[in-house]
């Protein structure tokens, strides 16, 4: 045989091996995450909270419990996590949201949420009207092709 195709094959089942090692790790980082879900729903409440404010940032400049930093692992302490500020009765305090939700989640306004520990699961009673929607930037070359169709009297392309 030839050293080219000795090294062909070499390299498809050292592919295979890795594809077949990636589907055992996620099979067991998906049963992992759906028993973390169940003991979530087992431990939810559903609270009024005034949220004052929400951001990304570091586990250990949110204001959380040092027995939270603790407990996380050292690969996600530097990692940057939603955190909500709101306020539940007379206490002010930082809690960890969901990323799903996070974008959906209003602020300066008070919702009902789904709680579970420090760690925010949905936002309920969501008013309708979010205030004016504000479109995105363009990048310059998108620009620049938008002004040329103007001129040209194309329609616009998105």
């Amino acid at each position: 045989m030839s050293t080219g195709l000795i090294v062909a094959i070499v390299i498809a089942v050292i592919l295979i091996a890795a594809i077949v090692a990636l589907v055992i790790f996620g099979k067991k980082a998906q049963k992992k995450q759906e028993e973390q879900q169940v003991q979530l729903d087992a431990m939810k409440q559903t609270v009024s909270m005034l949220i004052i404010d929400k951001k990304r940032m570091k586990l250990n400049e949110a204001g959380l419990p040092q027995a939270v930093i603790d407990q996380t692992p050292k690969l996600l302490r530097r990692s940057k996590l939603p955190i909500l500020k709101v306020r539940v009765g007379n206490r002010v305090m930082s809690l960890i949201c969901d990323e799903k939700i996070f974008d959906k989640v209003p602020v300066k306004k008070e919702v009902k949420a789904s709680v579970s520990g420090i760690y925010v699961t949905e936002v309920k009673g969501l008013r309708a009207n979010k205030g004016p929607v504000q479109e995105e930037k363009k990048g310059f070359f998108k620009n620049l092709i938008a002004k040329a169709q103007e001129k040209a009297g194309a329609k616009m392309v998105k």
